[in-house]
């Protein structure tokens, strides 16, 4: 959900542009390590049993983790990664080469290449979807599964990230609306620069967070990877890889302890959706944080990272 505009799931380019703030600059330097046959960027912060932080979009670097999850290294080992075509890590000749299987391959091949045993993994937006086909695929190199503020289906997706999203701008921001649909009856798809150009001009801290106050963010996003993945006209209606996506009959069966993390007033992994994990996974803790948007680590600090630790720590 952070896409191209950004999604963390949809989000877009405005949000996770291609800026780079102060407070990233300050981020310590990573190393590269061959994986599947390319360079990925990776960061270790702090000692203790691994968490892997698998970043949102699709096609978001690591950068909106920083600095808020370096608040866990003091008490586990943080693992930061920019996944295929992302960030500082290798890009594709191709934009074929892109897809959702090779993502959840690469946190296998990464956990191998960096010499883990089991390892935690905190899955947010599309990160989650990652994260749930990984644990449904590599069971055995689980330790513990964290899922925030991600989607179990392409139905929930549709109806949060981009109906809903919609919605929202047709609703606040009429004259916007009027400009996209102009721009989409001459042809033109949500992916073109033009779109997310038009469609910046909206305030998405309203989209993403409970209190826009909140919104210190700054995401780098590759929309050639989130188009890819997601369809050429994502924003409208998704495609490509994600299309198909359906976890809901498989979560019942994952044994890895799970922590699902919902915001109330997260306009694109709507509650009326997140709360159906308690149904298809009932044997995961599931948290509503009821004062965040789609990013409960930065508006809720204190009681995501004592919800995490608990959860870690058992």
């Amino acid at each position: 959900m952070l896409r191209g505009r950004v999604l963390l799931m949809p989000m877009l380019l405005t949000l996770f542009g291609a800026t780079v703030s102060a407070q990233q600059a300050a981020e310590p330097q990573g190393k590269f390590v061959v994986v599947n046959g390319h360079r990925l960027w990776y960061r270790i912060a702090g000692q203790g049993s691994p968490i892997l932080l698998i970043p949102g979009g699709p096609g978001s670097s690591h950068s909106y983790f920083f600095p808020s999850m370096e608040r866990l290294a003091n008490s586990f080992q943080v693992i930061y990664f920019d996944a295929f075509g992302r960030g500082q890590s290798e890009r594709a000749k191709n934009p074929g080469e892109y897809s959702l299987n090779h993502d959840i391959d690469d946190i296998e091949g990464l956990r191998k290449a960096l010499g883990l045993g089991k390892i935690a993994v905190y899955g947010h937006s599309y990160g989650g979807i990652v994260a749930q086909g990984y644990a449904l695929r590599h069971p055995q190199s689980l330790s513990k599964l964290i899922l925030a503020n991600t989607c179990h289906s392409t139905e929930m997706w549709q109806k949060g990230a981009n109906d809903n999203w919609n919605n929202e701008i047709q609703n606040q921001y009429p004259e916007v609306w009027a400009e996209l649909q102009q721009f989409r009856a001459k042809g033109g798809v949500s992916c073109d620069p033009t779109y997310q150009e038009i469609q910046g001009r909206v305030t998405l801290n309203l989209l993403y967070f409970y209190d826009p106050s909140n919104s210190n963010l700054s995401v780098d996003t590759n929309l050639e990877v989130f188009c890819q993945i997601a369809g050429p006209d994502a924003g409208i209606v998704l495609g490509g890889d994600l299309f198909s996506v359906d976890f809901r009959g498989q979560l019942r069966g994952i044994k890895v302890p799970t922590l699902v993390l919902a915001g109330r007033f997260d306009r694109v992994g709507i509650p009326r959706y997140s709360v159906q994990f308690k149904t298809f996974m009932p044997q995961a803790q599931f948290v509503m944080f009821e004062k965040s948007g789609h990013l409960p680590f930065l508006e809720e600090p204190e009681h995501h990272d004592s919800i995490v630790r608990a959860f870690l720590r058992k």
